[in-house]
């Protein structure tokens, strides 16, 4: 047989070789290819999973800095709370002042606490609870007579405050010891 672009006559034997020769290079051919194209299949897919997960790692990492940005907020406001808490625990000169008045600053104090509790901060008041020293700060030991008074939260000198289930500030407390 010719070839049809060139002047060289070939047998059938020598056709089939070479037939037989050009399939196994395109086989190797194509398998090379395949494997390549695994090969940027698998980058592929790692890079859109690293992709993915970068995006939930700054999406995490905003939601933290905006629970930050609140604690650091209700922290400031906390200090203005320990000053209304002040005033209204002197009880003899908030008893002097205008009624009315007394009514507007305990208003504004209660829109306070609601603000702070709109933004997940709550306020721990754990009074007549048992001690936990996983969330209060003991300032004192004050001696009960009664047994069952032991470890018990007679008095809390400043409340505490959490954040959605993290404590920003303890509760400072006057836990009840018993001794014999």
């Amino acid at each position: 047989m010719q070839d049809e672009n060139s002047d060289i006559t070939f047998s059938d034997e020598e056709e089939e070789e070479n037939s037989n020769t050009l399939i196994k290079k395109l086989r190797q051919r194509i398998k090379e290819l395949e494997e390549k194209n695994q090969e940027y299949l698998t980058g592929w897919q790692k890079e859109r999973a690293d992709g993915v997960n970068l995006r939930k790692r700054l999406e995490e990492e905003k939601k933290e800095y905006a629970k930050f940005a609140k604690e650091d907020i209700a922290t400031e406001i906390m200090t203005v709370l320990d000053s209304f808490d002040s005033a209204f625990k002197n009880k003899e000169a908030w008893e002097k002042v205008d009624k009315n008045w007394r009514q507007g600053v305990e208003y504004i104090h209660t829109q306070l606490i609601n603000v702070l509790a709109n933004h997940g901060v709550s306020i721990i008041s754990p009074l007549g609870e048992q001690f936990d020293s996983q969330r209060d700060e003991a300032v004192e030991n004050v001696v009960v007579e009664n047994p069952e008074d032991s470890d018990k939260i007679l008095e809390v000198v400043s409340v505490g405050y959490k954040l959605q289930n993290k404590i920003i500030r303890a509760p400072k407390v006057k836990v009840g010891e018993y001794k014999n």
